[in-house]
């Protein structure tokens, strides 16, 4: 990998200076994509512009920039993105500072600004070698999300197509699935999600699927794909609670989408579990349900009080091998077991040594899911 310090003036990086909205912003005479297509949107505010702007009309240094080499001999700005559109935009006349336009400046003034030298490193070399890279310098501002720095090594046709599906403010991921997605549509964490999900089947990493697609011309598969889980959900599950927000949908899916499975009966035990006390992960009942397994509840558990109080009861022996432990080698359990109506009450507490109460689990597991 090759990483060159540069000297790149104003004047070049603002010469063809060019905002199209969601179709992205560019510089540098078209050769400089400072904002790609339907990326976040975030500019800075005035006082933070008006501060880039006093640090290069008095000739301080701004923090160096970054820079990513394409292969096809363009460059996509990595870090430094509200600073570069904040000098461009002045030089353009977009806005003006103490009510002084740009081309209200004196020459000499306006040379100062055009000339003034930013402190570039581009980066240049393999994907992963870039990516590595770019989450090491990923320190200071407003730090890129991994799916960021992602999209900007694996750049192409089919990140720019994707960001279409799940990169902006009201686009089609936000409106099928924002209720059940966690993270931020902005930061890019939906498109990250939806990849993860596709990828998945194929025992595939987020970085190795982009990888393999990256020069695809579309992204029309990972937006298929994505809408064939959200469906899957909302006919499992039609009646949405906040629970359901931010849950492994996708992996979910992969696992139980040739379960045989009925609405109508799942709801009827979500109402019944959500109201459960011993219940306290009411996020876990999805899982709980497709699965068969108790631990995705997190029942509630005996006090330390109540399980000293069972312990002297019991002289410290365990009523199924009949052998003596210490109070620290036993476990709690439940005599009845939650799935059969046992609650969490002394009445229904016995301590077990830590064989039989691990068997006893594994035992009354399998029944669990028998019974489910």
């Amino acid at each position: 990998m090759q990483i060159e310090l540069k000297e790149i003036t104003v004047r070049e990086v603002a010469e063809g200076y060019q905002d199209s909205a969601e179709k992205g912003v560019t510089g540098y005479g078209g050769k400089l994509n400072i904002r790609p297509a339907f990326q976040r949107e975030f500019v800075y505010g005035q006082k933070e512009r008006d501060a880039v702007l006093d640090t290069v009309m008095k000739g301080f240094p701004l923090n160096v920039m970054y820079w990513c080499a394409t292969d096809d001999g363009t460059f996509e700005l990595l870090d430094g993105q509200q600073r570069t559109i904040s000098l461009c935009q002045y030089v353009s006349g977009d806005f003006s500072i103490g009510n002084r336009y740009f081309h209200s400046l004196t020459a000499t003034e306006q040379k100062q600004i055009l000339d003034y030298k930013l402190m570039i490193y581009i980066c240049t070399g393999n994907d992963k070698e870039k990516l590595d890279w770019f989450r090491t310098i990923n320190i200071a501002g407003v730090q890129l999300s991994d799916q960021e720095l992602r999209n900007a090594v694996y750049s192409g046709s089919w990140v720019s197509d994707a960001k279409r599906y799940f990169s902006k403010n009201g686009c089609a991921a936000v409106k099928i699935g924002d209720k059940l997605l966690s993270g931020k549509m902005i930061r890019q964490e939906y498109l990250e999600t939806a990849i993860e999900w596709i990828a998945l089947p194929e025992g595939k990493s987020v970085d190795l699927y982009m990888s393999e697609h990256q020069h695809d011309s579309t992204a029309a598969p990972l937006w298929m794909y994505f809408q064939t889980v959200i469906n899957w959900v909302n006919t499992i599950f039609p009646k949405w609670r906040k629970e359901m927000k931010g849950l492994d949908w996708g992996r979910l899916y992969h696992e139980h989408k040739s379960d045989v499975l009925d609405p109508a009966a799942l709801e009827t035990k979500i109402t019944a579990l959500m109201a459960d006390k011993e219940v306290t992960k009411n996020s876990g009942i999805y899982e709980y349900l497709l699965t068969g397994k108790e631990k995705y509840l997190s029942l509630r558990q005996f006090d330390e009080e109540d399980a000293r109080t069972a312990y002297e009861q019991q002289q410290g022996i365990c009523p199924i091998c009949k052998k003596h432990f210490d109070f620290d080698k036993m476990h709690a359990d439940h005599i009845t077991p939650w799935h059969a109506g046992g609650k969490t009450v002394p009445e229904n507490l016995q301590m077990l040594c830590g064989r039989n109460n691990k068997n006893r689990h594994y035992s009354t597991g399998v029944m669990a899911i028998l019974l489910y």
